[in-house]
C-alpha cells in the first residue's frame, strides 16, 4: 500500500474536565491545532460536557458485554472511541489526581479502547504530572499504549493562558517548544504508535 492510499490515523482530543470556569478547553484546543498541522492525521475534540454519562451502574463490566452498553449516551460515547485510532487525554490535577468524570468516562467502555495509542496533556501542581502517572496506570489496565513523552503545562505557562479566550495565541504556548521542542515529539511518538497498533488491530496480531 502506497502513502497516498493509507487510511488517516484518528486522534481524539479528550477535554478531562466539565466544570465552570475550566481550563483544559484552552490546552485543548491548542494541542487540536498542532495535531491538525501533522500529515495523514484526522482530529477531533471530545468535550466531556457533551457526554453526560451517568456513573458506571450497568449490571455487566465493560470488560464483559462484550461492548454492549445500555445508556444511550454510553453509546455515543463508545461509537466515538471506537472510531479512534489514538487519543490526547487534557487532564486536570485534583488533590494529586484526575478528575472523577475522567474516570467515569473511562471506566464505562473498555474494548473500544483496546490496542490504541494514548498521550497526555497535563495541568496543575507539578504540571499534572501525578494525575498523568496515574493515567498510564488505568490506560495499561484499559489495553492502550500510553507514550512516554507527555506534556506538562509549567505554572508560568499556566497564568498566562488561564484569562485568555479559546482559541489561545500559540505563541502564548511556545515555552512547551524551548529548548526542545517536545510537542513535536510527543506527537510524532503517538502517531508513530498508532500507526503500529491499527496496523496490529486489522491483522489481529
Amino acid at each position: 500500500m502506497t502513502m497516498q492510499q493509507e487510511q488517516p490515523i484518528k486522534i481524539k482530543v479528550i477535554i478531562g474536565s466539565t466544570r465552570q470556569n475550566r481550563f483544559s478547553e484552552k490546552p485543548a484546543h491548542w494541542i487540536y491545532e498542532e495535531a491538525k498541522k501533522k500529515a495523514g492525521v484526522e482530529i477531533e475534540i471530545l468535550d466531556l460536557r457533551d457526554y453526560p454519562m451517568p456513573f458506571f451502574n450497568d449490571p455487566v463490566s465493560p470488560a464483559m458485554s462484550g461492548g454492549k452498553y445500555t445508556d444511550r449516551t454510553v453509546k455515543k460515547w463508545a461509537e466515538k472511541i471506537n472510531d479512534g485510532d489514538a487519543f490526547i487525554i487534557v487532564s486536570p490535577e485534583y488533590n494529586h489526581g484526575y478528575s472523577g468524570v475522567l474516570k467515569n468516562a473511562l471506566d464505562s467502555i473498555f474494548p473500544e479502547w483496546n490496542r490504541k495509542a494514548v498521550g497526555f496533556v497535563g495541568y496543575g501542581n507539578a504540571g499534572g504530572a501525578r494525575s498523568v502517572e496515574q493515567l498510564r496506570q488505568v490506560a495499561i489496565e484499559l489495553q492502550m499504549v500510553p507514550i512516554r513523552s507527555a506534556i506538562h503545562i509549567p505554572v508560568d505557562v499556566y497564568m498566562t493562558v488561564m484569562n485568555e479566550k479559546v482559541p489561545v495565541n500559540s505563541e502564548l504556548f511556545k515555552p512547551l517548544k524551548m529548548p526542545v521542542d517536545r510537542v513535536e515529539v510527543f506527537l510524532s511518538e503517538l502517531i508513530s504508535m498508532a500507526k503500529a497498533l491499527k496496523v496490529a488491530r486489522e491483522q489481529n496480531i
